[in-house]
């Protein structure tokens, strides 16, 4: 199965986070995004909760809403109200297996991943949980659409090989 990771500059936040960045082009269009994520069979979007209600009129009833819980986020000079969680978009590319003792919740609680080179960067576990929400299976063909400091490849690669033991 193809399945996509899409991890974007947050909507109006590009220039911002990623201006002088070498790979920087824009806004990203994310309703042209939702398009093409529906070409792969299972996906998964990060978000933030200010920009749910322009997306989620864009989605089908098949994708989930989950939640990455951030116990140490950055906060932020004259912002009254942490941004200390994100949502996660979710199309599993098919329903999760369930393993003795592993039943994963729609929702995970790990800190920000911190000196990655990168704002944004995603923690290893945030991303080895969505590969099980979204019933990845080793033999995927996993697409980093925004794959910026590489961490969510590194982590396919580890949690691919690490599941493959457990097969």
């Amino acid at each position: 199965m193809k399945v996509a990771y899409a991890d974007p500059p947050y909507v109006g936040m590009a220039a911002k986070h990623y201006g002088d960045h070498p790979d920087y082009a824009g806004e990203v269009d994310h309703a042209q995004l939702v398009t093409e994520l529906c070409d792969f069979d299972g996906w998964c979007l990060h978000t933030t909760s200010v920009a749910l209600a322009e997306l989620l009129p864009l989605v089908d009833n098949n994708v989930r809403v989950m939640a990455w819980v951030k116990p140490f986020a950055a906060f932020k000079r004259n912002v009254s109200v942490a941004y200390a969680w994100e949502p996660v978009l979710v199309k599993a590319a098919r329903k999760p297996v369930v393993k003795p003792g592993l039943i994963f919740r729609d929702w995970i609680s790990e800190p920000m991943a911190m000196q990655r080179g990168l704002v944004g960067a995603k923690p290893e576990r945030v991303c080895r949980w969505l590969f099980e929400v979204m019933g990845c299976e080793p033999g995927d063909e996993l697409h980093d659409l925004f794959p910026g400091s590489g961490a969510v490849t590194r982590a396919w690669e580890a949690w691919s090989n690490q599941a493959t033991i457990w097969a």
